[in-house]
């Protein structure tokens, strides 16, 4: 498996291994890959490093048959996509992964008030979000019990919860680029991502013949 962040093992991979993918699996590793390397060459800006990286989980999971019918919701996306990695990660690297750097970026994160959706409802003056805090110790305590009882799917939803804020927040332009506040969640967030896809797309390339979903915007010629 290629180390965290190291897209030219990915790559070389990707390529001794492309003849044998069928199209649509094919198409997606590649369009992720190439935004993980463009995220790499982001280095020194957080905010762009996140939003390539979040364009290559775009690319790795989302399903356009979830979009031509009613839609499911983001939040069981993202579950049914856990699940099927979870189910063929036999040797737990997504876990191992999330592990070893819990004391790092993901402790900081799941700590942070300001990539939890109830903070900002309530902040927004939406009703029933007085409790926010009472909410936030409650997923605290949740992805704490999930972390030990090693439920990679869980752990991951409880991630991405927080990912997804942090994603809004950037793509919705309800953040400043390169603010000088709030900037350790765009730093965790895009740290969190640098080291989980390419676990992902290693796990999606031991399985090409899974169904993976058909991609969005086929490649067309002019």
């Amino acid at each position: 498996m290629p180390e965290p962040h190291d897209h030219a093992a990915l790559k070389s991979r990707q390529r001794s291994l492309r003849a044998g993918f069928p199209e649509t699996m094919g198409l997606r590793v590649h369009r992720s890959i190439s935004w993980i390397g463009r995220a790499a060459a982001a280095a020194d800006d957080p905010d762009a490093r996140f939003i390539f990286l979040w364009i290559a989980f775009n690319a790795a999971y989302a399903d356009e048959r979830d979009f031509q019918s009613i839609p499911a919701g983001e939040r069981k996306t993202f579950a049914d996509f856990f699940d099927k990695l979870v189910a063929l990660d036999a040797d737990r690297r997504i876990y191992g992964a999330i592990w070893q750097r819990f004391s790092g970026p993901i402790r900081m994160l799941m700590q942070n008030r300001f990539v939890f959706n109830p903070f900002w409802q309530h902040h927004n003056g939406i009703d029933g979000y007085n409790d926010w805090e009472v909410r936030f110790k409650a997923s605290a305590r949740s992805f704490a019990l999930a972390l030990q009882a090693g439920d990679t799917a869980r752990v991951l939803s409880h991630v991405f919860d927080r990912l997804y804020v942090l994603r809004n927040q950037l793509v919705h332009g309800g953040s400043t680029w390169n603010s000088g506040i709030n900037r350790a969640q765009v730093r965790d967030g895009a740290a969190i991502l640098g080291f989980l896809m390419p676990v992902v797309i290693d796990i999606m390339m031991d399985n090409p013949d899974h169904s993976w979903g058909q991609p969005f915007y086929p490649v067309v010629p002019e």
